[in-house]
């Protein structure tokens, strides 16, 4: 199994359960790992045989700029669930990594995440 990664796509939105989230809104970080046969597209240099990272990009920027959730877990879902119907015929599995580097949370941290897979990978 080949894989392709788009790492730290940062977006800005609207996304939690506190009013200020979804009032002032904040910054999201995404990595995205998609699980896909790369040998045709390293053999004949054609986008067309591999996912076009452009468009992966943009999909999770409609998602993550787009209608708020209460739950980041819910973000990432949906952006799992729209690559696999999206690019089924290419991609096979997916492994969403969201973070909410600055939550309204009292305390010392980096950030906290969920981390889902979808698919086979």
């Amino acid at each position: 199994m080949d894989f392709i990664h788009l790492n730290d796509l940062e977006f800005y939105g609207y996304h939690g359960a506190l009013p200020e989230e979804t009032k002032l809104g904040q910054i999201f970080r995404v990595t995205i790992t998609l699980a896909c046969d790369l040998r045709k597209a390293g053999e004949t240099d054609d986008l067309n045989a591999t996912v076009n990272y452009a468009e992966v990009f943009e999909l999770c920027k409609e998602i993550v700029e787009g209608e708020p959730s209460l739950l980041i877990e819910a973000v990432a879902e949906k952006i799992a669930s729209r690559i696999l119907e999206d690019f089924k015929t290419k991609v096979s599995g997916c492994r969403i990594l969201l973070v909410k580097p600055n939550p309204p949370i009292a305390g010392h941290y980096a950030s906290v995440a969920v981390d889902i897979t979808r698919g086979t990978l």
